[in-house]
């Protein structure tokens, strides 16, 4: 069972443990993701787990992150910043969740890449 809140809670947490749980979505759930240069479906539990841990394989934190709750689950926005490789990243995506029976059904991913930190400080150079 989950111990948070929520299972949108539970996502959340489960990123910033870079460690995501099956059992936070439905046997039938689906991933619609659109990535730089790219949109691709998951589908089913352990296909879209798979894609998720391999998103948030590392421990990081959140910068921001803003919650809009919607008639059937939620609209999330988040930076989040990790260490990977002994590198630092960062990203911005904007997921909108759809729970049914206390699981997520549905995850509309928008991501804007994974930015290392090179780019990082080109964008804080830029700004």
């Amino acid at each position: 069972m989950l111990t948070t809140k929520n299972a949108v809670d539970g996502l959340l947490h489960a990123i910033e443990a870079g460690d995501v749980p099956e059992e936070l979505f439905t046997d039938d759930v689906v991933l619609d993701a659109t990535v730089p240069n790219w949109r691709f479906q998951a589908r089913g539990r352990a296909e879209v787990t798979s894609e998720l841990r391999g998103w948030f394989g590392d421990p990081g934190h959140f910068e921001d992150v803003r919650r809009e709750p919607l008639p059937h689950g939620e609209l999330v926005e988040f930076a989040l910043h990790w260490t990977e490789n002994e590198i630092p990243h960062a990203c911005h995506q904007a997921h909108i969740l759809e729970v049914t029976n206390g699981r997520i059904s549905r995850d509309t991913a928008f991501c804007g890449g994974r930015w290392p930190a090179v780019l990082l400080a080109r964008m804080a150079a830029s700004s």
